[in-house]
Order: structure tokens, then C-alpha cells, then sequence
């Protein structure tokens, strides 16, 4: 269907403004469709006239192609094509496309009947004004439901506004809760640290019991971490306290007993006094920490910061770390001096070895080096009114003074028991009696050999005591293991028995203490083997060449492979060979 108007005045715009309206209507384009079509083509038409001249409206239908493949719409063009003049003026022509889903076959494409008559054309443009009015009323109700939901939109508006807030104070609650979250884990990430710094350096400084080495350590344990610098200052023994080489804070510090912090600023450190800059280094903060005992400091320490200055917790763990640093070193100074008393005591009563005619005798005695162990072990060798010779070597338990002092106190009960004779059995069951009395809680261990210029035999006894071992003048050894007695001083009667060996000119006699001979990792019998084949490994002619040598001899290869945490006797008894 094609239909075209010749536009030339208002009249002909009116009536092609009508028939396209129902034109439009006739073919099913919808109110608003048609009313927007036929504002659209007035205000085009309006247009047209004022540029004055003749112009051609023409309507025709047909179809477009839907997004549905294969099917097909309904359409209706309308084209406005300008007038010669215009159209010389580069005027385009118009076009507008609406839907028409109901077109109607049987629609009159012919003359339009209100062309000439005017109540048919006022009809025609009342049927216009419904159509506007229909328009109208939708928008009425379009507005309407703008207006809900624009107050939809400004309650959801005022939701989303309101969980946002909501979203951005529990965001700062979160921020802050992960904030406070990470403050803590690395505030007890430092302790931990701190902890486990104060825990390890405590037990190297306490694993030494000399003091000049933890007064080492302890400057390679804080720098550069906990300080920069490290200056210990130990007191002398005598108590001199000499200020000139050291800072202000230090000194006040040894003279009150209390941290002082030297430094243009206070520190505000709990516990610790705070003092003007020192003279010495004014341009660093200084704390000083005397190192505390029951008595009196043992010194200073005085320490320069890593940094600007100290965290209050790293200043409180430097102060723990001094004290235990402190209780290290008076142990170590206690250990000793106790040590030095123990050895000049032990070393004291070891009294030089006779020199009878045709016995040649040569000890040794090594204290232990690890702990307070020295002070057990004791040898003699003295005459007795008959001439015989009699040599000991016993060991007492316990450690320190006090296993000194008991083995003086045998020392002494033994050689008044020799005096009025008795056999080397005979001597040990007295000390087993006197030990019993006296010391109820201690017990030795003891060999006695009895040597005669007259016999050509050696008679001895032990109590609880590792093995004599023999080695005769053609060079070989064996172990005197006849059953010995029980320890010396235990709640026990016993007799102690003797035993009596040949010893032919030319044989020596090794006793012994078991640190010569035992090893934690293997037990004692392995090392008796060893000190038998060290024994057995000299020349025929150098015992009595050289018995001082041999014994050291002896010594060497027997200790290569020992920890010396035990004190060592050695006491060798050669029968000197006839000329």
C-alpha cells in the first residue's frame, strides 16, 4: 500500500497530518506509537511550510526481519520528500518507521473522504485529539509510575546509603580489629623472641665455669642485635673501685646497686635511673647495669644502644640477661677458688715418695679439669719401723674439699696404724672401722702393697679398689685379681684378706685409681687391658733406667682418649734388677 499528499498550504499539511492517523490506526500501530508518529510529522510539516514551496508525504507498508531467523514485521514508512528548491538547498528527506502488527488487508487506500468536507475533517482531527488524549492519560499513568518508582529508587537509594555506612564502619571495625590483631602477634613475636634470646644466652653463660670466658661471651651474645658496644667492668677483689676509665652513670651505678641511663634525654626505662650525658660519650645514650650478687656488684656493664635508643621491653630483658650473667661469673669465681683450695690441699698432702734401697717408686697425680671433682684421689708410700715399705692408693667419693679433707684424715689413721705393724688386709679393716665411725656417709676405695728388702714376695689387699697389675722381669703382665674387699666405711663388718705375690728383682708393681683406667662409653676392663699392654710395652732396661719417664710414658696413651672429668693416680713400685 503507497499513499501521497501534495503539501503546499496548512490545509494540505492538516489533511496529511489526519490521513496518516488513520492510516496508522487501520494498520494497528499502537496510541502512542501513532501519536508520536503524528507529533513527529506535524512539527516535520510545520517546518515544510515555513520554508514554503511543495512538498510530497508518502506513506507506503511493508516488512523488516526480526531477531527471530525467519520471521518477518510489519511496517509503516512515511517519507517527506522536500521541494525542488529545498532539495537544491541540500534539504534531506525525512523518514520515521512505526510498527504495525495488525495491518488490515481491506484497508480503502483510495481518496480520503474528509479531503473536501469539513465535518469529516473535524472528526478526523477530534480522532486526533483522542489519540492525544489516550497518549496523555498513559502518560498520566506513566508518570505515575515514575513517581513510585522514583520513591522506590530513593528508599533503595537511602538503603544502599545507609549499608554503605553500615559496610564502611564495620570495614574500620575489621581495619582496626586486624590492626590491633597484628600490634599483638608482634608484640608476642618480640617477647617470644626475647624469651628465647634470654633462654639461649643463659645457658651458654652458665655452661662455662670460667668467668674470663663468659666475660667473652657475653659481648658476642648482644652485639649487634640488643647493642652496638659492650664494656664490662669486674670489680677487683679487693673491692677497688677505680671511676676515672669509666662513665659517671657506671660508677653511680656500682656505688647504688641500681641501672642508670645516661643521655640527653630521659629514657623513661622502668627501673632504670636516668642521668645527664656521660663525659665520655656524649653523643650516644648509655645504660649501665651492675651485675648484682647477695654481697656487692661484681661490676658494670655498660652498653651503647644498636639505634637511637631502647625499646623498654629490650632494656628490662638486658637488665634479666645481666643478672643471670652475674650469678654465671660468681659461680665461676666461687668454683675457683673452691678448685685452687682443693688442688693446693690434695697437692699438699701428696708428700714425696721415700727412696728405700732396691725399691724405686714414681707417682703421679692429675686433678680433674671438668667441674669440682678433684680431691678424691690420694697416693702415699712410707717405711714402716721393720723396714718394709708400705704403698697406697685409694680414692674417696665425693668431690671438693670435703673428699679432700677425708683423704687427709686417712692419710694420716693409715701410716699411725703402720706404726704398730699389720699386714696390708690388717690396715684396711682399721680404716674400714675408722671410715664407719667417722663418716657415716663417705666411702673409699683403697690397694695396700707391702714391700720387705727380706722377701722375695709382695703381699697387698684392696677394698673395693681396681686391680694391681704386675709385670715381671721377663715383660710379662697379668691383672692381681684376687677377690678384693668391699668398699671402706660401709654398714658392713668384713675382714679384709691379704694377698701374696712373687715379685722377682726386675718386676714392677702398677696402682692405679679407676680414672686412669674407666671410660663412661666402655667401662673399666678395657682400659686395665690397655694399662697392661702399656705396661708390657717397655724394654727390659727401661724401668730401671728411667722410672719417672715410664710412668709419664704410661700416662700419655692411657689419657689421649680421656675427658678428664675424674681425678688420676698413678703409683709404680719397680723391684730394682741385681747388678
Amino acid at each position: 500500500m503507497t499513499r501521497t499528499w501534495q503539501i503546499t498550504d496548512v490545509t494540505d499539511a492538516a489533511r496529511a497530518r489526519i490521513g496518516t492517523a488513520r492510516l496508522a490506526a487501520a494498520f494497528g500501530v499502537s496510541p502512542v506509537e501513532r501519536a508520536r508518529l503524528t507529533a513527529s510529522l506535524g512539527a516535520q510539516l510545520r517546518l515544510c511550510l515555513a520554508k514554503g514551496g511543495t512538498w510530497r508525504l508518502t506513506l507506503e507498508t511493508g516488512t523488516v526481519s526480526r531477531t527471530v531467523p525467519g520471521a518477518r514485521e510489519s511496517v509503516l514508512h512515511a517519507v517527506v520528500t522536500p521541494s525542488p528548491r529545498a532539495a537544491a538547498a541540500g534539504q534531506p528527506p525525512w523518514r520515521v518507521t512505526v510498527p504495525c502488527p495488525e495491518a488490515a488487508a481491506d484497508v480503502d487506500v483510495g481518496a480520503d473522504p474528509a479531503a473536501d468536507d469539513p465535518v469529516l475533517l473535524a472528526q478526523a482531527l477530534l480522532g486526533t485529539d483522542e489519540d492525544t488524549a489516550l497518549v496523555l492519560e498513559r502518560l498520566t499513568e506513566q508518570e505515575g509510575l515514575v513517581e513510585f518508582h522514583r520513591q522506590e529508587l530513593q528508599q533503595t537509594n537511602q538503603g544502599v546509603v545507609a549499608l554503605h555506612a553500615e559496610l564502611d564502619a564495620a570495614g574500620r571495625a575489621q581495619r582496626d580489629a586486624f590492626a590491633a590483631e597484628r600490634k599483638a602477634r608482634t608484640e608476642a613475636e618480640n617477647a617470644r623472641r626475647r624469651l628465647t634470646f634470654l633462654a639461649d644466652a643463659s645457658a651458654v653463660l652458665t655452661a662455662s665455669l670460667d668467668h674470663h670466658e663468659i666475660v667473652r661471651r657475653l659481648p658476642e651474645l648482644l652485639v649487634p642485635e640488643y647493642a652496638a658496644s659492650v664494656d664490662i667492668w669486674l670489680f677487683d677483689q679487693d673491692g677497688d673501685r677505680p671511676g676515672p676509665a669509666h662513665a659517671a652513670a657506671a660508677v653511680v651505678a656500682a656505688r647504688t646497686g641500681r641501672p642508670q641511663y645516661a643521655a640527653a634525654h630521659p629514657g623513661g626505662l622502668p627501673g632504670v635511673d636516668d642521668q645527664p650525658p656521660s663525659a665520655l660519650a656524649p653523643d650516644r645514650p648509655l645504660l649501665c647495669i651492675p651485675l648484682p650478687t647477695r654481697q656487692a656488684p661484681l661490676g658494670v656493664v655498660t652498653l651503647s644502644p644498636p639505634g637511637e635508643r631502647w625499646d623498654a621491653d629490650d632494656a628490662v630483658m638486658l637488665i634479666e640477661l645481666t643478672r643471670r650473667a652475674s650469678i654465671a661469673i660468681d659461680h665461676a669465681q666461687r668454683y675457683q677458688h673452691n678448685r685452687d683450695i682443693a688442688e693446693t690441699l690434695q697437692r699438699a698432702l701428696l708428700t714425696e715418695l721415700p727412696a728405700p734401697p732396691g725399691l724405686a717408686l714414681a707417682a703421679r697425680y692429675l686433678p680433674a679439669t671438668h667441674g669440682l671433682n678433684i680431691g678424691g684421689d690420694w697416693y702415699d708410700a712410707f717405711r714402716q719401723p721393720d723396714g718394709g715399705v708400705i704403698a697406697v692408693v685409694g680414692d674417696v667419693t665425693g668431690h671438693g674439699l670435703r673428699a679432700a679433707v677425708m683423704m687427709s684424715q686417712l692419710r694420716t689413721a693409715l701410716r699411725a696404724y703402720a706404726v704398730d705393724g699389720g699386714s696390708p688386709g690388717q690396715l684396711l679393716t682399721r680404716l674400714h672401722i675408722f671410715l664407719h665411725h667417722l663418716q657415716p656417709d663417705l666411702f673409699a676405695t683403697a690397694v695396700i702393697a707391702r714391700f720387705h728388702p727380706d722377701d722375695p714376695t709382695v703381699t697387698w689387699a684392696a677394698a673395693g679398689h681396681p686391680p694391681p697389675v704386675l709385670r715381671t722381669p721377663d715383660g710379662r703382665v697379668r691383672t692381681l685379681d684376687a677377690k678384693p674387699g668391699a668398699m671402706l666405711g660401709i654398714p658392713l663388718r668384713q675382714e679384709i684378706s691379704d694377698h701374696t705375690v712373687p715379685m722377682a728383682p726386675g718386676s714392677t708393681l702398677a696402682l692405679y685409681t679407676d680414672g686412669l683406667v674407666e671410660r663412661r662409653a666402655r667401662g673399666i676392663d678395657p682400659g686395665i687391658a690397655r694399662l697392661a699392654d702399656a705396661l708390657g710395652s717397655f724394654g727390659p732396661a727401661e724401668l730401671d733406667a728411667d722410672l719417672e719417664g715410664s710412668a709419664d710414658a704410661i700416662l700419655r696413651p692411657m689419657l689421649s682418649d680421656s675427658e678428664r672429668d675424674d681425678d688420676v693416680c698413678l703409683l709404680l713400685c719397680h723391684l730394682r734388677g741385681t747388678d
